[in-house]
């Protein structure tokens, strides 16, 4: 990690759940942190909890990853104020209950602007930097086992629209590998996919039905390792799965 001391990583989604855990471990790793939510205040009581010393390394910033005027904004800041973006985590995104096939438009529009629209947005906008100073950065998708498979389920509760929005982020993190190598830059690009992890947009039924799941420690951990590694290496893809998950 001594590569990453003082540089500037951006995370999307970082007031709850993985989004937090991430953002505290990239702090005590030694890097500055951007920590972009729409729940201002949720960032402000995460930056109170962390140690003082570490404090000065936490930056909150409100920012809707849907509105593409709003993340040029935030990430003109970041340029303006820490120097650009060195490793982008878009861990942004939601689910919503229902059957795909009576969803309401609106709803299905609301999953598609944060998991998708919003991913690319923000990635856009740390390429840009990354490729104005010419430096090698990483860019880190969180996605889902359900990206790659779409898991069976019980009668009333369903995937719906959030399994195709994760099959897109799949194919967006090989997109970008291909893309990142043509361009003739050495960004590397990984994508992670959890199996049923402890957030709080999973409903509490889900946890109890099946009683197996990852904590938000867990998958921060692996952006870690993804991160870690030499600049020859690149980890493309991690699937993390709790031992015994029937997905």
């Amino acid at each position: 990690m001594d590569r990453w001391q003082n540089r500037v990583a951006v995370v999307t989604g970082a007031s709850s759940g993985i989004g937090e855990a991430i953002v505290k471990d990239l702090v005590k790793a030694g890097l500055r942190v951007v920590a972009l939510a729409r729940r201002q205040d949720r960032l402000e009581k995460i930056h109170s909890e962390l140690p003082a010393d570490l404090q000065e390394r936490f930056f909150a910033k409100k920012c809707d990853v849907t509105k593409e005027d709003e993340v040029k904004e935030t990430f003109d800041w970041i340029e303006e104020n820490l120097g650009g973006t060195d490793i982008l985590v878009n861990n942004a995104g939601t689910t919503r209950p229902g059957n795909l096939v009576e969803l309401d438009t609106s709803i299905m529009d609301e999953v598609l602007n944060i998991n998708v629209k919003g991913l690319i947005y923000c990635t856009q906008a740390a390429y840009k930097s990354m490729k104005g100073r010419n430096f090698d950065g990483h860019i880190v998708h969180i996605n889902s086992i359900a990206g790659h498979n779409v898991p069976q389920t019980r009668p009333g509760l369903s995937y719906n629209i959030y399994a195709p929005t994760k099959f897109a982020v799949t194919a967006i993190n090989e997109v970008m590998r291909n893309e990142l190598r043509n361009l003739g830059t050495k960004i590397k690009t990984t994508s992670v996919s959890p199996g049923l992890v402890r957030t709080e947009i999973i409903p509490d039924e889900l946890y109890n039905e099946i009683g197996i799941y990852l904590n938000a420690e867990d998958i921060s951990q692996a952006v870690m390792f993804a991160i870690s590694t030499p600049p020859h290496v690149q980890i493309h893809e991690i699937v993390v799965k709790p031992v015994g998950e029937m997905f």
